[in-house]
């Protein structure tokens, strides 16, 4: 599974490389007036199935832009054929394939194919995480004021979903810097290969960050809500991090989440 799962992410990937920068079909997702779709996400997922239905036709699949298939089986894939849609279409180099594996409710292997750098994440439940074979592990940095944190906003960010941008500004204040690259995935594989020491998100879908924070968690770092407690690919709040620095993550999230709105 993992090696076919490698196989997809790679093939799709070449598939993206031909198109940075110049898909033929940009679209609007339907109420999102920045959420954009290309013919190149649409090639890359259908390449994805195929390659995956190839050997396993009776999976169930839940993919960014086809949605759920079947319902039948213990096990999901939960596929985003091209993450940071926006970036591609635009011709910035970043973005990547995300494929993760379910089984019974659990993620139990996570891949990110990032095509223009060449590197390869991929994990196992339980077996450690990599990048292109080599081992990766979170941050030692256990202090916020000397951390190097990144989101990402929700399309509907003119909104201020659940105070994005007052945690935003929050975390501006507490932490050494903040970045946005604009693909939650590779947010996650960064934390992962102790590249960012934490991420928060406010608003992901299952496919954004199923891959990723199984790599969080297989490099040694920590994955919860904005509360701390247990959570969830199917959630829509994210928090991960080193481990180390998580707590203070908590304190900025509640802080401005308590504060009364003006």
């Amino acid at each position: 599974m993992v090696e076919l799962a490698i196989e997809a992410a790679r093939e799709a990937g070449r598939l993206l490389r031909l198109h940075i920068g110049r898909p033929r079909d940009i679209e609007v997702k339907l109420g999102q007036e920045t959420n954009l779709v290309t013919d190149a996400d649409k090639k890359a997922e259908k390449t994805i199935i195929r390659v995956i239905k190839s050997r396993y036709p009776s999976h169930d699949f839940l993919a960014e832009e086809s949605g759920l298939h079947n319902q039948v089986s213990d096990y999901r894939w939960i596929i985003d054929p091209l993450d940071g849609t926006t970036n591609f279409a635009h011709g910035v180099p970043i973005f990547c394939v995300s494929i993760a594996l379910e089984h019974k409710g659990r993620i139990i292997l996570g891949v990110v194919y990032d095509p223009n750098l060449d590197e390869l994440f991929v994990a196992e439940r339980g077996r450690g995480a990599f990048v292109n074979s080599r081992p990766i592990r979170v941050s030692k940095t256990s202090l916020l004021r000397e951390s190097l944190l990144v989101t990402g906003f929700p399309y509907n960010i003119a909104d201020n979903p659940d105070r994005a941008i007052e945690r935003f500004v929050a975390f501006l204040k507490e932490a050494r810097a903040v970045r946005r690259l604009g693909s939650a995935a590779l947010d996650l594989c960064y934390v992962a290969a102790g590249r960012f020491d934490g991420f928060w998100e406010v608003f992901l879908n299952p496919w954004d960050m199923a891959a990723g924070v199984l790599l969080v968690e297989e490099a040694g770092g920590t994955f919860t809500d904005f509360r701390g407690h247990p959570s969830s690919v199917y959630d829509k709040q994210v928090l991960t991090s080193n481990g180390l620095i998580h707590d203070s993550m908590i304190r900025v999230l509640k802080q401005v989440g308590e504060q009364p709105r003006r």
